[in-house]
């Protein structure tokens, strides 16, 4: 088991190699220069469809419990995601647009996420971040999953996401960290992208 000190000495970042941040922000900005032509289009769309902004930002738990904002596309009925704060919308909720329908079975609407990786907030694969009144509030043994940036995705996430219990996602998640390797990650990344394209839900709903 991980034990860790959450002192606010401990919570500032720390001096740590810094070739593996580097090459995740050039990938991740890469990604974006390359996928920007369908980011537009998509943020194109939200707008059409409905009114609002065509992203969505909320304040997530990071590293430590540090507070950051994560970055999506909107995939509801503008001000409709921020009324639920923490509560998820069931499967035809009338909230969620048509274009957000299809943003969450492609998870396209996670793709902003490479905006949080350039920034230095989030890593291609970790525990998925999850609401601030949720982190903040972490007993020690939850607060062991905060020891790891967040990812776009984990090991939680392809293990039966919509299937575990929030204690199960917490167990997996900090066994990932004590087992964390390049393989592990691999496998994670490969999993991850056959179930994009089998258009499985991975994600958690915004």
């Amino acid at each position: 088991m991980i034990v860790e000190d959450f002192s606010e000495e401990k919570k500032r970042p720390k001096r740590t190699n810094p070739a593996p941040r580097w090459f995740e922000a050039i990938l991740a900005a890469l990604m974006l220069i390359v996928l920007s032509p369908l980011l537009a289009a998509v943020a194109i769309l939200i707008r059409i469809e409905s009114t609002g902004p065509a992203m969505f930002k909320q304040q997530r738990g990071g590293l430590y419990g540090r507070h950051f904002t994560i970055y999506k596309f909107r995939t509801m009925e503008d001000g409709r995601d921020r009324k639920r704060k923490c509560l998820n919308p069931f499967d035809g909720d009338p909230s969620i647009t048509k274009i957000g329908n299809i943003l969450r079975k492609t998870s396209i609407d996670e793709l902003p996420q490479l905006i949080n990786i350039v920034k230095g907030d989030m890593s291609f694969i970790g525990p998925r971040p999850t609401v601030i009144d949720q982190t903040d509030n972490y007993n020690d043994y939850q607060k062991q999953r905060l020891v790891v940036k967040p990812g776009v995705t984990g090991l939680a996430q392809v293990s039966g996401r919509n299937s575990l219990s929030w204690d199960e996602k917490i167990d997996i998640d900090i066994d990932y960290i004590n087992r964390k390797s390049l393989r592990l990650d691999l496998y994670i990344l490969v999993q991850t992208v056959v179930k994009v394209f089998r258009t499985e839900e991975i994600y958690e709903k915004s």
